[in-house]
């Protein structure tokens, strides 16, 4: 039988280079452990001996080094499989927190005097009137779509993992996955640098040495306080330092290594993964002389100019306009939505052939925040206002442009997602009646539009981010060179860079947000299968100011707020044998132009009164 596999795997992975004796019996031994088949084994170590750079790439030669890597990354795969079923397990299988209406204040259940949901034409809610409700038949024009949508798994299994049970989380569950992406993260700087080991930041040392961790604030330093070069505090992991978390100082001339050419220096916040040198002088703290930047996620296949050969020839050949929305759709003042019905009424009445083609509509739809809302002051339920504002209009668009999709992703502070954690599940197919032109995503979310890829979250972690960040300044050692249109300096490009380089939609672990840590896992930029590249578009609205950046391979875009009549347009050109992904994407800030408010009718000013006639 070994004999077969052995020839079996000569023929498939001697097609390029003859391999050792050695090299072979040791890929004989892990196909029969891990049971994988001579083929699959090819593709993953053609993966992982893939190295993408500026100047080209290439798949690097098949050593032992390669296969004991391999190993001790199947292991860890599998370690953390085990450990997400013996989580659920212990769960009992739930899934979600299911809220009892029933039992929430009268006054919050009151809903409607700021708003003209269901109203007669008295302007009365009717929906005091007890109505019989009928089925209402739906015909749908299901023409050809204009674009191939690919999203998140809507499998069971997948579903049930996304829609976890909060509230439930254990500290050794959250220990264990922070561990786990310091662990994870020292395996990846020691493949860049060629490292053979990494030290313990708590451990006295001589020489120089290189470590891996985790960003902290100085505990005794009030939490509301932001970031400085004196409460800095490095902590590794178990398994390098059984955890230790000691001070760390940064050298007045500290070096940076493999940051973007021009960026100056490097940026540093809490929860973030860095890869220092320096040393443990026995004085307690870590002295760092040289900051390792985390590398790059490799650019996608369409970013290298390939085509999935198992994709349909056609995808990509259209040019698609995709209209970009995030939530609040109305300001506090009122639950009118006018700025979204202005919207609305523009892509309704546009021509066919400037409809858009995708809506990427982002959360919150109806805020929990809102003081309307809050304070009970409307006497429609929020799944009464979703419907009228949302969905009814949404399936009118639709109905006109029968080419055209939705794409819904939530907020936490949607009143109307049973998920209120972060990373949060997508909402409940009966929100939208299984509308097959609607698709339902997680937040955060990472999909393809034709051959674009797209990641999106409606979590301001921009902000979070910068009014963290300390930035230290620094002298660049062999630094990436820019791409076209990259600006390195920019704040808000490093702001996005630090997400792409995390490889996470918040890598910022603080209570600025209901964090759900244990499930961090669902908030990764990339995951074990496919996706492990950076997505074409990063889509991160935030309170900051609106922008579209390069930020290496990837155009980020910050649409703002639809409450301040903001969304972004993105037009992607058809593909061509000689057009760049940089040359198909054009990103454009829109500002509504929302009808003025009518001026009061002018108070009537009664004549003056007549004098008197003096008296003779």
């Amino acid at each position: 039988m070994d004999s077969k596999l052995r020839d079996e795997l000569e023929a498939i992975l001697q097609q390029t280079l003859p391999l050792e004796d050695a090299v072979l019996t040791e890929c004989v031994s892990i196909c029969n452990i891990y049971h994988i088949t001579p083929t699959d084994l090819k593709y993953k170590l053609e993966a992982m001996n893939y190295k993408a750079s500026n100047t080209g790439t290439e798949i690097m030669p098949i050593t032992i080094e390669t296969l004991n890597a391999f190993k001790a990354q199947t292991q860890r795969n599998m370690a953390r499989e085990t450990t997400k079923k013996a989580q659920l397990k212990a769960r009992g299988g739930a899934t979600t927190a299911n809220v009892n209406r029933a039992r929430l204040p009268a006054q919050l259940m009151n809903q409607g005097r700021a708003m003209d949901v269901d109203a007669g034409p008295s302007g009365s809610s009717t929906a005091a009137t007890p109505v019989k409700k009928e089925p209402v038949a739906i015909t749908l024009n299901l023409a050809p779509s204009h674009v191939v949508f690919q999203g998140a798994k809507m499998d069971a299994e997948s579903k049930k993992r996304r829609g976890y049970r909060y509230m439930y989380e254990k500290i050794s569950e959250r220990s264990e996955v922070l561990d786990q992406t310091i662990d994870d993260f020292a395996d990846l700087i020691k493949d860049q640098f060629d490292i053979e080991e990494l030290a313990d930041p708590s451990a006295g040392t001589d020489e120089e040495v290189t470590i891996v961790g985790r960003i902290w604030q100085d505990p005794d330093v009030s939490s509301n306080s932001k970031l400085t070069e004196g409460s800095l505090w490095i902590e590794s992991s178990r398994m390098l330092s059984s955890g230790a978390r000691i001070p760390l100082r940064l050298d007045s001339a500290i070096k940076v290594k493999g940051v973007v050419a021009g960026s100056g220096g490097y940026g540093l916040f809490p929860g973030q993964i860095v890869a220092l040198q320096g040393k443990n002088g026995g004085g307690g703290y870590f002295h760092a002389s040289a900051i390792l930047a985390i590398p790059p996620l490799k650019p996608s296949p369409t970013a290298q100019g390939v085509r999935d050969p198992k994709a349909d020839p056609s995808i990509g050949e259209k040019d698609s306009t995709v209209c970009i929305l995030s939530g609040p759709y109305t300001p506090d003042s009122d639950l009118l939505f006018k700025p979204w019905r202005a919207f609305l009424k523009t892509a309704i009445e546009a021509p066919e052939a400037k409809k858009p083609h995708v809506l990427i509509l982002i959360g919150p739809f109806i805020d929990i925040s809102h003081p309307k809302i809050q304070n009970g002051e409307t006497d429609a339920s929020p799944s009464s206002i979703f419907r009228a504002r949302f969905l009814d209009p949404l399936r009118k668009f639709l109905q006109g442009s029968p080419s055209s999709i939705v794409v819904l992703v939530p907020s936490v502070r949607d009143i109307l997602s049973r998920h209120c954690v972060f990373p949060q599940s997508e909402f409940e197919a009966e929100l939208t009646d299984s509308h097959p032109r609607i698709f339902l995503q997680p937040n955060p979310a990472r999909f393809t539009i034709d051959d674009i890829s797209f990641g999106v979250t409606s979590v301001d972690v921009l902000f979070h981010l910068r009014k963290e960040e300390y930035f230290k300044r620094g002298v660049e050692l062999a630094p990436i060179p820019a791409t076209p249109g990259e600006v390195p300096s920019d704040t808000m490009a490093n702001l996005c860079r630090h997400m792409l380089n995390q490889r996470s939609f918040y890598p910022y672990l603080c209570h600025d947000v209901n964090l759900d840590v244990s499930h961090l896992d669902e908030a990764r930029m990339i995951d074990d299968g496919d996706v492990d590249y950076a997505p074409d578009v990063l889509i991160v609205p935030s309170r900051l100011k609106k922008f579209e950046k390069v930020v290496s391979s990837t155009l980020a875009i910050n649409p703002s707020f639809l409450s301040k009549s903001s969304y972004a347009v993105l037009n992607i050109a058809k593909r061509t044998e000689s057009s760049t992904l940089r040359e198909r994407l054009q990103a454009e800030l829109v500002t509504l132009d929302l009808p003025a408010a009518p001026a009061p009718a002018p108070t009537a000013v009664p004549p003056p009164a007549p004098k008197p006639e003096p008296s003779a």
